[in-house]
């Protein structure tokens, strides 16, 4: 990661968050296809080609608590609006360190680059690798600024068993001993939001990612 962008990150998953001024700062795409918002504690970043004239006079127009401009919906559907993409949520971001050894359960790595969830993943990521375990799907690539980010999936008659958790911890067996490993759970869902804490991932910020149409 080499971007302005990928540098804020870092920093995050280190535990240096940006000063929390209330101000936002507004970053260049790291390349066309990411674009969107973090919101830490007190500050924002927006990363985006377009105008920061035009991002800055927008959110100042917001009709609301200058801290939550970012994340206010007018503001999202008027960066939308003007640039076209869309976005499916707002996630909440988190990081966990890698782990040495193997992982705690058996997985098989999809070698078909045309199935449907490694297709799916290569949408929004580079370098993505897919695996299954029984009843279970974990995928992993590099996203937003050239991040390493895992999914994972879990089937629902084996749900409630533990192995959403031990995929989420598997996975930081299979990113390089070097990199930090980042996850989205949207905030609505407790049941994911619970297993990714339990596997050592930490809260850092909320996410959104705006997609090319």
């Amino acid at each position: 990661m080499s971007s302005a962008l990928a540098e804020v990150l870092a920093a995050a998953a280190a535990g240096r968050f940006p000063a929390p001024d209330g101000t936002t700062t507004i970053l260049p795409q790291p390349n066309p296809r990411d674009a969107g918002v973090l919101a830490f504690t007190a500050h924002s970043v927006v990363f985006t080609d377009e105008d920061p004239d035009w991002v800055r006079e927008t959110l100042a127009a917001m009709d609301c608590d200058a801290l939550a401009a970012t994340m206010n919906p007018g503001f999202l559907a008027a960066f939308m609006e003007r640039t076209g993409r869309r976005t499916d949520t707002i996630d909440l971001m988190t990081v966990a360190t890698p782990l040495s050894g193997e992982p705690p359960l058996p997985l098989r790595e999809i070698e078909d680059q045309d199935h449907p969830r490694v297709a799916y993943a290569r949408k929004r990521r580079d370098d993505v690798r897919v695996w299954t375990a029984d009843g279970g799907l974990l995928a992993l690539g590099r996203g937003l600024a050239g991040r390493w980010e895992v999914s994972v999936e879990v089937d629902e008659d084996v749900r409630h068993r533990g192995l959403g958790r031990q995929l989420a911890v598997a996975a930081r067996h299979l990113v390089p001993a070097d990199a930090v490993l980042w996850a989205q759970q949207s905030p609505g869902n407790a049941r994911s939001v619970r297993t990714f804490q339990a596997a050592g991932y930490k809260a850092v910020a909320s996410e959104v990612l705006f997609f090319a149409p």
